[in-house]
């Protein structure tokens, strides 16, 4: 992987950028009334897997995040559970949001549950990445100071 690449995928500020963006796109998202193909197949719970997918990909920016801000010293409390308080109540607030959005129900326990269950897995994967962000990390140091 080339160096610049290599400095960008170690950037806590490239990972906090992207969650801020899918924060921004949450709320845009959540601020209409889904559309759907109308001729389309019924698939059973498909806002729940959108919910968790979502939430899965905003799990592995956070924890990716907090993991290369706080380096490999950070707590399992600093890795784990912040980002999961922090998208949990992120959760809670969408579907807060979308109580006033015409067209959404808003406030589904069980859509707030499969954002959870999302986050959790992403926070969890984004922190398995810790060995090869490290790697990454390593080397960017090592042929910066050549």
């Amino acid at each position: 992987m080339p160096l610049h690449l290599r400095k960008s995928a170690t950037s806590p500020r490239l990972w906090l950028a992207a969650f801020i963006f899918w924060a921004v796109t949450l709320y845009i998202l959540s601020s209409f009334k889904p559309s759907l193909p109308p001729d389309g197949p019924e698939i059973p719970y498909f806002d729940k897997i959108a919910h968790f997918g979502y939430f899965f990909g905003g799990g592995i920016l956070l924890g990716t995040f907090m993991l290369l801000k706080k380096g490999p010293a950070a707590t399992f409390a600093m890795r784990i559970i912040v980002p999961l308080v922090i998208l949990a109540v992120i959760g809670a607030l969408d579907e807060f949001h979308q109580t006033f959005t015409p067209g959404r129900s808003g406030n589904d326990l069980f859509d707030w549950c499969a954002d959870v269950l999302g986050a959790t897995t992403g926070v969890f994967i984004g922190n398995s990445f810790h060995h090869r962000l490290q790697h990454f990390s390593s080397a960017v140091t090592e042929k910066s100071s050549n």
